[in-house]
């Protein structure tokens, strides 16, 4: 498929119903409300098609843009290139999934991660959080820098209620990351929840909340679940 009849395809595929709760979120024109669950059957059309993501993330539109993230190869995106992603992540799901979930499986995941963590623009810094976050997830242990990521944790649970709205539901789910992925700090993580405890963000007219870490990684213990990690970020 080639960009036009992929934008064409998605505007078959998207529906008002969509739209409105999409813009209850946050999403801003032009988009054609296409679900998720829709844009990932379209991979398959669109293949790992590099040239074609990198075409549907430009042009602007929410649903070509997060059907880019799903479709492009992390292994070739250039730090140049996810550079100008993050710039063009306008709202949570852009910079918590599409952008976070690329550059945590490509070459530049710490290095981008550590610079957008504590950047000023708020949607910036939730990208970089989420980015550290999918890294811890499907890297193994071995090659984490355990006395860093200890680190981050001090800071969320000294700084979390004090910091901009989204970036307080993703250190939120940093939190949740270690305690279930790194089996090493999961005691550690499990004490920085209860010492946050409950953490209070703005999602506007939906019904999302914000999901409690303690009770979070506890339930993924009883699952025995806890080191095992996922094969890939991008979601």
């Amino acid at each position: 498929m080639n960009l036009e009849e992929v934008m064409r395809k998605l505007e078959e595929l998207g529906s008002e119903q969509t739209k409105k709760i999409y813009m209850n979120h946050g999403v801003k024109e032009p988009f054609f409300g296409v679900k998720v669950g829709d844009l990932k059957k379209l991979v398959k059309f669109v293949k790992k098609d590099h040239e074609l993501a990198l075409a549907l993330y430009n042009t602007g539109n929410h649903d070509a843009m997060y059907l880019a993230g799903l479709s492009v190869n992390p292994k070739l995106i250039s730090k140049e290139t996810l550079q100008d992603w993050v710039k063009k992540a306008y709202w949570y799901m852009l910079a918590e999934y599409t952008v976070a979930g690329v550059a945590s499986e490509s070459k530049f995941a710490l290095e981008l991660a550590r610079e957008w963590m504590d950047s000023p623009e708020e949607m910036t810094a939730v990208c970089g959080w989420n980015t550290y976050t999918n890294y811890l997830s499907i890297s193994p242990d071995e090659e984490l820098d355990i006395e860093e990521i200890r680190s981050r944790l001090t800071q969320v649970a000294a700084t979390i209620h004090n910091e901009r709205n989204r970036v307080r539901y993703a250190m939120n789910t940093f939190v949740i990351s270690v305690g279930a992925y790194v089996k090493e700090l999961h005691g550690e993580a499990v004490l920085a929840a209860e010492k946050i405890g409950k953490v209070h963000v703005n999602v506007g007219n939906t019904a999302c909340k914000v999901p409690a870490a303690t009770q979070y990684i506890n339930k993924i213990a009883e699952r025995d679940k806890i080191g095992v990690k996922k094969k890939t970020a991008i979601c």
